[in-house]
């Protein structure tokens, strides 16, 4: 929806909707920066959801308190286990902010709490500036209503007037809301044709229908509760833009005309029970994004990379980093012991102990109950451009990666990424620009690349692998982006041999495999090449045909490619 006023007004009608059964609906994923916008929505969210109890979480949130633990101020003082109850065990909506921060563990233990029927629902606050910054799919899954408003001015966001008597009365007219039997199965068809996979999606279509039926005092669901069904649910999710089914071409069957009892059997006034797709499918098409398509396309490729990541791997530490739920361990020095974990494996055990040792005006501690700290590092990540400069056409190839790699150097202080660049032609492939965050250094490197030559991509490949390992001996991740056309003809020994190059070309690109580097192959020739497109199979990377692509297309395709496993 383009209409900012429009989309406001679907705002205040989902927040209603929320309101009237949030377990049933699961809950809302709302895409917004911090700011006064989002101030407005959440101030209606509270005024519509007075009465329900509302508990914020965070992204580092422990498992004792989701699912409750040990209180072990009250066991110590008491000397008898006393356990706390966790958010998770009492009905209440939930508000996640950060949430594209979320782990995969909190997002698989908040999904299989909204799974249960605990009366529980998540307000999920999405404040990711990049595209890779997202919701996981576990909770976007489970949340019915998705609004994204990056892009909403303020000066269409009034304030949201929410009547709380109008919801009471909806809320009490709820449970009488019918629906059609088959309007399950053309949600269900309405959902497919928008290519959304998730059976979970039009059963939550039904939900918000049935809310919108209750808002407007009526008791059976009609068509613009399954219009705005489809606006607020199927919408957001689509993933293609339906097509127009043609219809089947089938003989009319010819009257009989001795036969009277047909005659009157249908009533024009009758209508009929449900709303027929193609109308659903036509509201939808009205709401999607124009550049759905685009934005799809510019990501689809790059999901297909089994390492790629928007950052650099994650590993375990025990001094710095994101703090992780602490393990068993022991006294050696090195690690830090948490002292509250600690305690807590301990409390449980103190009565037994007391008796055993008769020493009942100490605290008891054995090995078995010490726990370590755990931090969870993310390294530096290496984008490493490997640029075919042979050829007629290297200047144009080296012109654009070196406009795709200073665009990408604008990011790369917030973003932790470091750059390098390799060129290949002739008999060889040399490192003009080894890993670095510095644009002055760049800028000076890349102002005069050579060109010209032979194409030896399978020296180019073996310098990638041999920079990839030295960067990766260093600490950091790297990425791989290949720009070439694909026709290699000097091997690695420098010879002019075509058979000889692409065996070695081959060669080199499932070592690249082996050592699990992800990336991307770009095919910058003027047409697709097949060759390529095999040899990029063997890479296990995504293969991407970008011909005459400038440099901002090119930064964008890699910058998606990597970021977006």
């Amino acid at each position: 929806m383009t209409d900012p006023d429009a989309r406001w007004t679907r705002v205040s009608l989902a927040i209603a909707c929320l309101a009237l059964d949030p377990a049933a609906l699961g809950g809302m994923w709302l895409r917004a920066r911090v700011g006064p916008v989002r101030d407005r929505v959440m101030d209606g969210i509270e005024t519509a959801l007075l009465g329900h109890s509302l508990r914020r979480l965070h992204t580092n949130i422990a498992d004792d308190a989701l699912f409750g633990g040990i209180d072990l101020s009250a066991t110590l003082a008491t000397g008898q286990l006393t356990r706390t109850r966790g958010i998770l065990r009492d009905p209440a909506v939930l508000i996640l902010p950060m949430a594209e921060r979320a782990s995969a563990a909190l997002a698989a233990r908040l999904a299989g709490a909204l799974d249960r029927p605990t009366g529980l629902a998540l307000i999920a606050l999405d404040e990711g500036a990049e595209a890779d910054e997202t919701l996981p799919t576990a909770l976007a899954e489970r949340l019915a209503i998705h609004i994204d408003l990056t892009d909403q001015p303020l000066s269409c966001a009034p304030e949201l007037d929410m009547d709380r008597d109008a919801l009471a009365a909806a809320r009490d007219l709820l449970p009488r809301v019918t629906v059609s039997d088959n309007a399950l199965c053309e949600m269900t068809k309405v959902a497919h044709r928008l290519g959304i996979s998730s059976l979970r999606a039009p059963l939550q279509a039904l939900a918000v229908a049935r809310a919108c039926a209750a808002l407007a005092g009526e008791t059976e669901v009609d068509e613009p509760d399954l219009v705005t069904a489809v606006e607020l649910v199927l919408v957001p999710r689509a993933t293609q833009v339906p097509e127009s089914e043609a219809p089947e071409q089938t003989e009319p069957d010819l009257p009989d005309p001795d036969d009277t009892s047909a005659e009157d059997d249908t009533d024009p006034d009758e209508q009929p029970e449900f709303l027929p797709q193609e109308i659903l499918l036509e509201a939808a098409k009205a709401m999607i994004p124009p550049d759905l398509l685009a934005r799809l396309e510019a990501g689809r490729a790059t999901r297909n990379a089994p390492s790629a990541t928007g950052s650099g791997a994650a590993k375990k530490g025990n001094r710095r980093g994101r703090p992780m739920p602490s393990r068993p361990g022991k006294l050696d020095g090195q690690s830090r012991v948490d002292l509250v974990a600690t305690l807590r494996a301990a409390a449980p055990w103190q009565p037994i102990r007391r008796a055993a040792t008769g020493q009942h005006d100490r605290l008891h501690i054995r090995m078995s109950d010490i726990r370590v700290k755990q931090f969870q590092e993310t390294s530096d990540r290496a984008i490493i451009f490997v640029v075919d400069a042979s050829g007629s056409a290297a200047l144009a190839r080296l012109a654009e990666a070196k406009g795709a790699v200073e665009l990408l150097l604008s990011q790369a202080y917030a973003r932790r990424d470091h750059v390098a660049l390799i060129s290949f032609r002739g008999d060889q492939a040399e490192v003009l620009l080894p890993p670095t965050r510095s644009l002055v250094q760049t800028k000076r490197r890349l102002s005069g690349l050579p060109g010209g030559g032979g194409t030896p991509l399978a020296a180019g490949l073996k310098c990638a692998l041999e920079l990839a390992e030295l960067t990766r001996g260093k600490g950091m991740t790297p990425s791989i982006a290949l720009l070439t056309d694909g026709r290699a003809n000097v091997d690695l020994s420098g010879a002019a041999n075509r058979a000889t190059a692409a065996a070695d070309a081959t060669l080199m690109a499932r070592a690249l495999r082996a050592r699990g580097t992800p990336g991307l192959v770009i095919d910058m020739g003027n047409r697709p090449t097949r060759s390529l497109s095999d040899l990029a199979a063997q890479m296990g990377m995504p293969y991407l045909p970008l011909p005459r692509a400038d440099s901002k297309a090119l930064s964008a395709a890699v910058d998606t490619s990597l970021d977006g496993a």
